[in-house]
């Protein structure tokens, strides 16, 4: 044998955008972490519902479950329920038997089975090259499961003015106006992107005229508005307008399960047997890439779904209801035990947050507006810096954030929430000065 590897030609591969990476790597005892990938409670800790947990130990308990291979497609009642939960128990496309759900492994799994059944078996009726379109700030993260999947024409969109610190519709749209025919349209978090129901409806209009394939991503249903009906309206509008399209559902931050992984990809067809055809070839595709999904998720995901008091117990009166923006969170800097959250309850401290750091960088007297914080809605939102006061941050702060310059709000807590403002204050004072001092180089002040 030789003493050489024959991977010697294996190249390093880049690091994914995982701020968690870098955070644990640094030893700074004051640092901070802004880029956590899903709900933190204001102790820090990952969040789970209550429900959740007591139903895991019922679960452990039942003698009769086994531990066989489920179906290629999944546990029925769970995909069955969590469709109906993002396109409406009463929608036309479920009772004409022409939607249906696929149960993957996360909502990863649920983008990879889509986007390599639609590089293989997507074929509109069009002689031009067919490109597929991102958001910009999903392009890195999530636009090389396209590219994996085989798609080589991949396009970035813009839905966010970083100048003007607010939704560019009009960019968006300009995108999918100029886009080719049939092309896909990958439309990750409409929950949060942050446009209006009467924008998704141009929106829809726009790629009907075009013939644009919509491919949705929902993974946190519930925590932006607050109301589990309303931050799936884009999704019901499109599949009410009567669209053929394809959704990755994601279970992992509503309901804390982010180690036992369960996702659906739903499909809304023109009719039933076309519906049939999909669903055998998305089976196909499954066992050979993971031959049966996991369970123990999925059924703590199904127990919830399927029951009305249990998932009113979940939410906390989140279907009903909504949050209230004067929402305080019990035993908050009173030295008394804080109670377990509900969703509702995450939801409302994510807007009191948002609101305090608002307000402390007001306060601080931090140059420019800081009204986007509060515009926007969900666990994720854009900060507002540019790339040299992200890098202050990290240089100077020991604070990471994504590299697409959002922020998970639920990071930010009672403990962290001073040194933040305060850093971001120092960073936006720090580069201003360093773009005044460039401006003055070369200017005669005598």
């Amino acid at each position: 044998m030789g003493t050489l590897s024959v991977f010697l030609d294996v190249p390093l591969a880049k690091k994914a955008d995982i701020p968690l990476d870098y955070y644990r790597e640094d030893p700074h005892p004051q640092k901070e972490l802004l880029g956590h990938a899903g709900c933190q409670t204001d102790a820090g800790e990952a969040w789970i519902p209550p429900v959740v947990q007591r139903i895991l130990l019922q679960i452990s308990q039942d003698p009769t479950l086994t531990h066989e291979y489920l179906p290629e497609l999944g546990i029925y009642e769970y995909t069955r329920a969590a469709t109906e939960l993002a396109i409406g128990k009463e929608s036309r496309a479920l009772l004409e038997n022409r939607a249906g759900g696929v149960h993957t492994i996360g909502g990863t799994g649920a983008l990879w089975i889509g986007a390599e059944f639609l590089c293989h078996w997507y074929k509109p009726r069009i002689s031009t090259p067919m490109a597929l379109y991102i958001a910009k700030p999903q392009l890195e993260s999530l636009g090389c499961i396209f590219q994996v999947a085989g798609f080589t024409d991949i396009r970035p969109y813009h839905y966010w003015n970083p100048v003007n610190l607010t939704v560019d519709v009009k960019a968006f749209l300009q995108t999918l106006q100029n886009a080719p025919t049939g092309s896909i349209v990958f439309l990750h978090a409409p929950e949060e992107i942050g446009l209006k129901p009467k924008e998704w409806e141009v929106v829809a209009a726009t790629m009907e005229k075009k013939q644009l394939f919509p491919f949705f991503n929902i993974e946190s249903q519930g925590l932006a508005s607050g109301n589990l009906d309303r931050d799936a309206w884009a999704l019901r509008h499109f599949v009410g307008q009567g669209f053929e399209l394809l959704c990755a559902q994601s279970f992992s931050k509503t309901f804390g399960l982010y180690d036992e992984l369960a996702g659906n990809l739903i499909v809304v067809t023109k009719n039933n047997e076309t519906l049939i055809r999909i669903q055998s070839q998305l089976g196909r595709q499954i066992c050979t890439t993971w031959w049966s999904p996991s369970s123990l998720g999925a059924r703590v995901i199904g127990t919830v779904l399927n029951s009305p008091a249990l998932l009113y117990e979940c939410g906390q009166g989140l279907i009903n209801g909504g949050a209230k923006q004067g929402y305080q969170r019990q035993g908050e800097g009173s030295g008394c035990k804080p109670r377990k959250l509900s969703l509702r309850m995450v939801v409302e401290r994510i807007m009191l947050i948002r609101e305090k750091l608002k307000e402390k960088l007001r306060i601080l007297g931090t140059p420019g507006s800081w009204e986007h914080l509060t515009a926007q809605s969900g666990m994720c939102s854009f900060i507002g810096l540019h790339s040299s006061q992200v890098e202050f941050l990290v240089k100077h702060k020991h604070i990471y954030l994504f590299e697409n310059q959002q922020i998970n709000i639920c990071s930010i807590n009672s403990k962290n929430l001073d040194y933040v403002a305060q850093s971001i204050h120092e960073a936006v004072l720090a580069t201003s000065l360093k773009d005044y001092n460039l401006d003055l180089e070369g200017v005669d002040m005598s």
